[in-house]
């Protein structure tokens, strides 16, 4: 068994000293036999010298220290066993439950499922909710990324999808990452999914701002393996949510900056590509199950030309775009019309109806557009007939599109609605036609579906 002493430690980088014949592995668990809470995981060794990433509280290391070597990396609880569970990065309840005592455990690192047994073509994954569902439908097995700066709803637009979802599909579990967020935010979702009973068949794994840069840019990839348990042997489709995946990269930089690595464009780490896709590429679906992947990226500054944002961006099948602006107007969720984008929306995928309704709406949106700065400039009035009515019709479009939220209940006083896909369309279709040219726009603000909301 290796055995040695620390050496030094400078930040959070430990200097271990081996003393036995026995190496440690690159990234094994380094621990203290006087403190077994301490953890080290090896990042570079030469000859008797080990450096290691420390990944526990750095006030328990002392120069001088015995340590020990574990024989193995880092690993969390099996799968099954935490279900209804709230976890930090080494599988320790962080939900005032009694610990997880099985021996059978997870490694959270591994590879890339082989090519052959990858599986694609799972079907679309109705969320209820009307703005996703219309403008940017979700593949099963798909990456789903929601996109925008502070404040404007991604954590809430997240949390209502694992709500709807994950109650709605029978054969379905969720696995939820927070990386680098507060911990009130981890507070509020754990509450919000108790209460509305979907906690049972959810795991959330934590690692938030307080925690140090090595411990949350491994939190993810601790998620990613509870995922692909319950995918290769539990047979399950799996929800998996991170939040957020911009501070997974920022972990990763400031992992990278403790290391003295040189950094590349923008400041960013040079690995910052290959760390993104550690994750990235796992999250797929086989012949076993699926892994739909949901995850939201803080945009710095609302700049989403972000060199950190850019690179995340394009493992996504469908990007939602959230708008400041869209949402100082009152319209929730907020998303840019404009900006956001999905590879699902073709008639193969979607049905010769919701393409036909979509690419008239598309149309109509990009004249909509066009009149806005008139009506801005000229007024309304200065609009032909033809023009008013299309400038009506995409408003009304625009208010049928925001939803109460069933997360949001307590806030907004709105009770939540879930609408099936197949109303939003019909609604959609039938405001465009002109049927509802008579009804104040402000009349489908906040609704559910129309007939539900008796308007028609």
């Amino acid at each position: 068994m290796t055995s040695g002493r620390i050496q030094s430690v400078n930040d959070q980088i430990a200097t271990v000293l081996i003393t036995s014949r026995d190496r440690p592995k690159l990234l094994e668990i380094l621990t203290s036999p006087e403190d077994t809470s301490i953890k080290l995981e090896v990042y570079y060794q030469s000859d008797d010298i080990v450096m290691c990433l420390i990944l526990s509280k750095m006030s328990l290391i002392y120069r001088g220290m015995e340590i020990v070597g574990t024989g193995v990396g880092l690993t969390v609880p099996s799968a099954e066993l935490l279900l209804g569970r709230v976890i930090n990065l080494f599988g320790e309840p962080q939900d005032n439950k009694p610990p997880i005592t099985d021996d059978r455990h997870i490694p959270i690192y591994s590879q890339t499922p082989p090519l052959n047994t990858i599986k694609s073509g799972y079907g679309l994954l109705e969320t209820g909710i009307k703005t996703i569902d219309f403008l940017t439908p979700f593949l099963k097995g798909g990456k789903i990324g929601f996109i925008g700066g502070a404040g404007v709803g991604k954590t809430v637009l997240m949390s209502e999808l694992l709500h709807n979802i994950t109650l709605k599909q029978a054969n379905t579990v969720s696995v939820f990452a927070g990386v680098g967020e507060r911990i009130r935010e981890g507070q509020e979702l754990y509450q919000r999914l108790k209460s509305s009973g979907v906690i049972e068949k959810t795991v959330l794994v934590l690692g938030q701002m307080n925690e140090n840069a090595a411990v949350r840019f491994r939190v993810g990839l601790a998620a990613t393996a509870i995922a692909e348990s319950f995918r290769d042997y539990h047979k399950k489709d799996v929800l998996f949510f991170i939040d957020n995946m911009f501070r997974f990269v920022q972990a990763g930089n400031e992992v990278a900056t403790i290391l003295g690595t040189i950094p590349s464009e923008q400041g960013y780490q040079a690995t910052l590509q290959s760390e993104i896709s550690s994750i990235e590429d796992r999250l797929v679906s086989t012949e076993n199950g699926s892994i739909t992947s949901i995850q939201t990226v803080y945009v710095p500054s609302d700049e989403i030309t972000d060199a950190g944002v850019n690179t995340i961006m394009p493992f996504f099948d469908t990007a939602v775009v959230l708008s400041r602006s869209v949402a100082q107007i009152g319209l929730y969720p907020p998303v840019d019309i404009n900006q956001s984008s999905s590879s699902t929306l073709s008639r193969t995928i979607v049905g010769n109806d919701h393409f036909e309704i979509f690419t008239g709406f598309a149309e109509l949106y990009d004249q909509y557009n066009k009149l806005s700065h008139i009506v801005t400039i000229v007024g309304e009035s200065e609009l032909s007939t033809t023009d008013q009515l299309i400038y009506h019709r995409v408003k009304k479009v625009i208010n049928y599109l925001t939803q109460p939220f069933f997360v949001t209940e307590i806030q907004t006083s709105r009770k939540g609605v879930y609408v099936p896909k197949q109303n939003t369309i019909n609604d959609i279709k039938l405001i465009l036609s002109g049927k509802l040219d008579a009804i104040p726009e402000e009349k489908l603000l906040y609704i559910g579906s129309l007939k539900d909301a008796k308007i028609i």
